[in-house]
């Protein structure tokens, strides 16, 4: 039991701010931590329903969008943003699997990493803003948690792109069975509670995403970094958005 209240805690340090560096944790802990990533995602997403519950009834829906997305990027540290645009600029500027490994490696953004930063938060701001109050918590939860279960099937299925240790490479092919079934198995849990028989779209979108991106990593480096599963979560959080508005 006490082995996985620290694993729960391991999840929440490594994806969000939250004052948590006084965990101690062993290397495998991160991949074991792993099955907790959807229940850090169901954190993440309820308090951003939180602010919108807070704030809808005496902004215009455009602040509180803003207020809604800020508040999920600083609880995060712009952790999945950052994957997204360190990919962009890998995949955009690198040809070879090794000036794409480099370029990702690099902490300056670029011109792609910009535009996909740009369009990543442009996108779910006006998606967010046509989701109905109504539908709004179960939308943005579910966002979260899929987007963040998106993390497990990539680690299981793909090793890591690079050869020395990393946060991203205790996680990338060190994931087990084990893991992977129990995080999809809250993640469904939880999309099912929420979204009842209207669950079955994200839950594609999300097998959908994690698939084609999954396949052009192992194309293109024949593995993943924590820069792809950043990238994948962004991606992932936007397809679902788009289930929600699609008519």
């Amino acid at each position: 039991m006490m082995r996985i209240f620290t694993d729960v805690l391991v999840a929440f340090q490594f994806l969000t701010r939250l004052p948590l560096s006084w965990v101690k944790y062993r290397p495998d802990a991160l991949a074991r931590s792993a099955a907790f990533f959807p229940l850090v995602g169901v954190g993440v997403g309820a308090l951003a329903w939180g602010v919108h519950l807070l704030l809808a009834k005496h902004l215009p829906a455009a602040i509180v969008v803003i207020a809604v997305l800020l508040s999920t990027i600083l609880i995060t540290g712009a952790l999945h943003e950052d994957g997204l645009a360190d990919a962009a600029d890998g995949f955009g500027g690198g040809w070879s699997r090794e000036q794409v490994l480099a370029i990702l490696k690099d902490s300056r953004i670029g011109s792609y990493g910009a535009l996909a930063l740009i369009l990543s938060v442009g996108i779910r701001f006006f998606l967010l803003l046509q989701i109905p109050d109504r539908r709004f918590a179960a939308v943005v939860i579910c966002a979260h948690t899929l987007c963040r279960w998106t993390a497990l099937p990539l680690s299981y299925l793909l090793p890591s792109a690079r050869i020395e240790t990393g946060q991203g490479a205790r996680v990338a092919g060190n994931l087990s069975l084990g893991v992977l079934m129990s995080g999809t198995a809250f993640t469904l849990t939880v999309v099912l509670y929420l979204l009842r028989l209207q669950c079955w779209p994200p839950v594609l979108a999300s097998i959908i995403v994690t698939l084609l991106t999954g396949l052009y990593y192992k194309r293109r480096l024949n593995g993943a970094t924590g820069d792809c599963f950043g990238a994948t979560n962004q991606l992932t959080e936007i397809a679902i958005y788009l289930c929600a508005v699609w008519r």
